[in-house]
């Protein structure tokens, strides 16, 4: 249901100077935009949650009786993604005042410049960083690149790249606490510069997996079996403070992670170099050291699960949505998505957090600007 909001603005004239005064018009995220904040909110939440890209949305608003082409939409969009970037920024920020850290990345088509006419699209990535279910702030920030290259997580992360080690003036170190991820190489370089790799037990687990579902292995079967005594030790400490899950992962987990290893180092012997069998072992003990930090640590997850569960709607977005238009709309959408992902994860209601964002930050002053960040925003608190 959609409404039309009528403001009236008084005019005065004084009798005896003839000076004319008239109401000041209410400050609004698009500067003398037409769209309400609730509108705005409706849209983004739509097509950066709901996975409605901007076509279908002109055709339900068509159907309402409202001629709102894409076009307006496209720019409505953006409008709101930079007006929202300081606000990532500072959720960015927080993020990595953090000392643990989750990072994953996931493919998305972005168009080129010279590549519009004919509608070919080039392989772009939307890099996704998060706290840990064991933090009290929940927050994720995306990132949109036009590549996978490891630049690009050492350039959110504060890190030099090769170039600027080489400068004596720069004595910044980066962020430097623990980065949760995968195997993919282009975090290599964060762990040369002192970041501290955690290893992803999901991983190795899906190795064995595979190993058993495609070839009925033994061996795979005997470690998805201990792999799964680290995993329900991990189901029963959920709730625990991080030193009481570091003690009960010492006498519990740590036992069993050390027989996997030592019956993996065994297995390993008896197998036959490049066998299936033997890339499944491998890679578990190539990264042991990573995989089982977690035991040591009360604070650390013993996988990577938690942010490949907040990019899996990007995954299900892109289908829609197809592409980005260009590398700025990406960074654009990946504000906003920083945004309405987080105030999921806080248990908020998207479109009632990002409505009073809309409404309330083009007057707020930029030292408050934190009030409305996702983990600290509470509903009809208006500034004062």
């Amino acid at each position: 249901m959609f409404t039309v909001e009528r403001h009236i603005r008084g005019k005065w004239v004084c009798d005896q100077c003839e000076t004319l005064v008239q109401a000041h018009v209410a400050a609004h995220i698009i500067d003398k935009g037409l769209p309400t904040a609730g509108l705005l909110a409706q849209v983004l939440v739509a097509k950066f949650l709901d996975h409605l890209p901007l076509y279908r949305q002109e055709h339900i608003f068509e159907r309402a009786g409202f001629a709102i082409s894409r076009s307006t939409l496209a720019q409505w969009v953006g409008e709101c993604g930079a007006q929202l970037q300081p606000l990532v920024d500072a959720l960015s920020a927080e993020l990595l005042s953090h000392g643990v850290l989750h990072a994953d990345e996931t493919p998305v088509a972005m168009l080129k410049p010279a590549n519009l006419r004919d509608g070919k699209t080039h392989r772009a990535y939307l890099w996704s960083y998060c706290t840990t279910r064991f933090n009290a702030t929940r927050a994720v920030v995306f990132d949109f690149a036009d590549s996978r290259g490891g630049q690009h997580v050492r350039s959110f992360l504060g890190l030099p790249d090769a170039d600027d080690r080489t400068d004596t003036r720069n004595t910044k170190p980066g962020w430097q606490g623990r980065l949760v991820t995968d195997d993919f190489s282009g975090y290599k370089a964060c762990y040369a510069m002192g970041v501290i790799e955690v290893g992803c037990m999901a991983h190795a687990r899906r190795k064995f997996h595979e190993l058993w579902v495609h070839h009925q292995s033994t061996v795979g079967e005997q470690a998805l079996k201990l792999i799964g005594m680290l995993y329900d030790v991990e189901r029963e400490v959920q709730q625990f403070s991080p030193a009481q899950r570091q003690a009960e992962r010492q006498s519990r987990a740590k036992p069993v992670a050390d027989s996997l290893h030592q019956w993996l180092t065994l297995q390993r012997q008896k197998v036959p170099d490049g066998s299936a069998t033997a890339r499944a072992i491998d890679y578990s003990l190539n990264r042991w050291t990573a995989l089982t930090r977690y035991i040591d640590d009360g604070e650390l997850p013993i996988d990577n699960n938690w942010v490949e569960n907040q990019i899996r709607p990007i995954a299900l977005g892109r289908k829609n949505w197809l592409f980005a238009g260009s590398s700025r709309a990406g960074k654009r959408a990946a504000a906003i998505m920083s945004l309405v992902h987080s105030a999921r994860l806080n248990g908020h209601e998207p479109y009632a957090y990002l409505k009073d964002v809309l409404e309330r930050l083009p007057t707020l002053p930029a030292i408050r600007i934190e009030e409305l960040l996702p983990h600290r925003w509470r509903p009809g608190e208006l500034p004062t």
